[in-house]
């Protein structure tokens, strides 16, 4: 029984399908993990897609929410600068956007689109991260969080041009209306 709770809160992990974690939270059976890729996760202790890559503080007992605070500020600061690694579409990779104004006296702007492809995911992390923050919010009350929810989902709608970039279907932006490209 020893041997299941080497793994305490703060503990870095890994799992096949869920990828890079940190355990937030202990149970009898479980671990209540938060996985940078899909979020808040419990997973069996004896999953075997799952594996502990740093082992941190042994605790048998459920976090407070003051605990779970603190472990998810110290995700942050472990896993702040990684970002998931999203693969752009093959008949991308070396292209240029080419961006030509109206105007033939002005030269052509052209941007690699690794670089643009780049920017792009870093927005939409950085949405997500905005997304998250949103539900954590302790002042703001059910009501706001879904109005920023909405408009959140709408800005996603206004990036599904960009869908076409992806090598992925899941890694899509999807906008009001479900995962149609637009």
């Amino acid at each position: 029984m020893e041997e299941e709770l080497i793994a305490g809160v703060g503990s870095r992990v890994q799992h096949s399908r869920y990828g890079p974690g940190v355990i937030i939270g202990v149970k009898y059976a479980q671990y209540l993990v938060t996985f940078m890729n899909s979020g808040i996760t419990e997973i069996d202790k004896d999953d075997p897609l799952f594996e502990v890559l740093h082992a941190a503080h042994k605790s048998a007992e459920l976090e407070t929410i003051s605990q779970v605070e603190t472990s998810l500020l110290k995700i942050l600061r472990l896993w702040g600068n990684i970002t998931e690694v999203v693969p752009m579409g093959e008949r991308w990779i070396k292209g240029t956007m080419i961006l030509k104004p109206s105007d033939p006296n002005l030269k052509p702007k052209e941007v690699p689109l690794d670089v643009f492809f780049h920017k792009i995911v870093m927005v939409r992390d950085r949405l997500r991260v905005l997304e998250q923050q949103i539900n954590a919010h302790k002042v703001l009350n059910d009501e706001e969080k879904i109005n920023l929810q909405q408009y959140i989902t709408r800005i996603y709608g206004s990036l599904t041009t960009f869908n076409v970039l992806f090598r992925e279907k899941e890694h899509w932006f999807t906008g009001e209306k479900g995962s149609k490209e637009d």
